[in-house]
């Protein structure tokens, strides 16, 4: 029992990583599984990839989109791209969320051991619970292991600052298999070379080890990413990215925005810092610059390694805002034309790890104290972070959410109103309907659906989700959906200044697309140009609603369907002059 109230960190850990697995492997397809930018973006085309065999595949285009070269789409040197290759996909998405638990607190441990030194052993408790916390943040599904890659990009070049070899140099190189050069990659490539000027500056001797580190961390990137390079450096075509308008804020604006996400951060790096780590950090932080003040000392306030962490979450704060001051976004893409619509203020995905590693030396610190009431208050406070992370209803906590869901399903004896992975894509009814269709290929589109639900059932589609395709093809589609932006505004600037979900959107409300079961629209025409779908090959919509005008747009139906394990009613629509098959 001793050895066992030792080690509570350990059972801790251990504890949430079974409990994970068990919830997600034992609930299966009936977990609920966030949707935005997850289940309506990567998952789709990962599945889109294998039912073409397009992973490896050179010089072929995938049908979406009206069709796009495949090198738009993340690389098959990605580790995460390769679970999906390797098994089917709800099994790939599950081992994702279990691997970004085990890199998350496996590269934290790393850092911990190196930045300890001979006192780790001290320090272990804190270092697991800090890498456990980091390790299951819900961060953006298909960028969770990048994310849990950080403390070790940063443990690999404190390697090689300290230690020059080849084994740390290819380590670097092979790093990003476990990245994404264009959320992470080049901001880590950024944040190296301001390392390397600081240590020459601060050393007077040139820190050639980390010179090294960059250029092999460049070139990993380079060989795993050379799709993306390639597209980036040699496509030729014009984008969406020429036309997309991240907006202009004023000053008032900018501040509150530096704030806001000072203080919460942003949905896609959801560190759960606000209500625990944030106050703890801030209150920390000026005891700790009064006693400089007090020792007559204000040099330790620059020297030292928290305040460092604060000026970095600051910087990242001040990066993420000023991206909304249009002259200044204008003076970077004018310096750097490439960058051109493209989000340099994504240094915010940097905050959440420097959040829990000046958590993570506070806590130290409490520990330095010898006090066992400080110890056990640190050890308090590493649980309380962990517990907090984990009963969140945060938009990717899908842990949360499917038992929640269960729970629900289990007291009331009736299904929660979300839909689970399984239901969203409801592949046995899109199945059926493909067979009794006929469907061959044909170019289709969604209507009350993400497009991803026909892309991850095998329909080309002309509408889709993408942030980097041809602008001249945002212009072919925008005719198809013109009728319902010339009613809708808000989905007009919306489609016009970003583009990136080209949909058919509704004439009178600003969605239709909803993963819910109580499904309920008001108005059901549909507002789109029929002659403009035919142009672009357009012959089926797939549609959740039962429209009411489809002879006016020349559609006419050519099937219902329904499955019992799928809350969708299908309505299969054709166009009037296109022969069914």
């Amino acid at each position: 029992m001793k050895k066992l109230i030792k080690n509570w960190y350990l059972i801790i850990a251990a504890g949430i990583f079974l409990l994970s697995a068990i919830v997600f492997f034992g609930a299966g397809e009936s977990s609920i599984i966030s949707v935005h930018d997850n289940l309506d973006l990567f998952i789709a085309q990962f599945q889109m990839l294998k039912n073409t065999n397009s992973f490896f595949a050179h010089g072929v285009d995938v049908p979406f989109l009206g069709g796009i070269s495949r090198d738009n789409l993340p690389s098959e040197f990605s580790l995460y791209t390769l679970l999906y290759f390797l098994m089917p996909s709800y099994q790939a998405y599950v081992t994702g969320y279990l691997l970004k638990i085990v890199i998350g607190l496996g590269s934290s441990l790393l850092l911990a051991r190196d930045f300890c030194g001979n006192g780790y052993e001290k320090y272990r408790p804190l270092a697991w619970m800090m890498g456990l916390a980091y390790g299951i943040l819900n961060v953006f599904p298909a960028f969770g292991i990048p994310f849990a890659s950080i403390p070790l990009i940063v443990y690999l070049v404190r390697r090689i600052y300290k230690d020059p070899s080849l084994k740390w140099y290819a380590a670097i190189f092979f790093y990003p298999l476990l990245s994404y050069f264009s959320y992470f990659g080049l901001f880590i490539l950024a944040y190296m070379a301001a390392a390397f000027l600081w240590l020459w500056a601060k050393n007077k001797k040139c820190p050639v080890g980390i010179l090294i580190g960059i250029a092999a961390l460049a070139a990993g990137c380079i060989v795993f990413e050379y799709r993306l390079f390639g597209v980036m450096l040699f496509g030729g075509e014009e984008t969406i990215r020429s036309t997309m308008e991240a907006g202009s804020f004023g000053a008032a604006q900018i501040g509150k925005t530096i704030i806001d996400v000072f203080t919460k951060g942003m949905f896609h790096a959801e560190s759960m810092h606000t209500y625990l780590v944030m106050p703890v950090c801030l209150l920390y932080f000026f005891c700790l610059n009064i006693s400089y003040l007090k020792e007559r000392n204000p040099g330790g306030i620059f020297h030292d390694t928290f305040n460092l962490l604060l000026l970095v979450l600051l910087f990242n704060s001040f990066i993420y805002g000023v991206y909304y001051c249009e002259p200044f976004r204008g003076i970077v893409e004018a310096i750097c034309p490439p960058l051109t619509g493209w989000q340099f203020n994504r240094t915010v995905f940097f905050s959440p790890f420097v959040w829990y590693a000046a958590f993570f030396l506070v806590l130290k610190r409490l520990y330095d104290n010898e006090g066992a009431l400080l110890r056990q208050a640190a050890n308090t406070l590493s649980v309380a972070a962990v517990l907090l992370i984990l009963l969140s209803g945060t938009r990717y906590n899908d842990l949360y959410h499917t038992g929640k869901a269960k729970a629900y399903e289990l007291l009331k004896g009736k299904q929660s109103n979300d839909l689970s992975y399984g239901e969203f894509y409801s592949s046995a009814l899109f199945e059926m309907a493909k067979e009794d269709l006929g469907y061959d290929g044909e170019w289709s589109a969604a209507y009350g659906f993400h497009p991803a639900v026909l892309e991850y059932n095998g329909i080309a589609t002309l509408d889709g989700y993408l942030g980097f395709y041809g602008q001249a093809y945002k212009e072919d589609f925008r005719r198809v959906i013109a009728p319902a932006l010339d009613r809708v505004p808000e989905s007009r600037e919306y489609f016009d200044t970003w583009g990136a979900r080209a949909y058919l959107y509704s004439g009178s409300e600003l969605s239709i697309v909803s993963a819910v079961r109580d499904y309920q629209v008001s108005d059901h025409d549909i507002y789109i140009d029929g002659d403009a779908f035919k142009d672009l090959g357009g012959k089926y919509i797939f549609s959740r609603i039962e429209l009411s005008n489809a002879e006016d747009v020349g559609l006419m139906l050519a099937g219902i369907y329904t499955g019992e394990n799928s809350p969708y009613t299908l309505y299969v629509y054709a166009c009037a002059d296109t022969p069914l098959s």
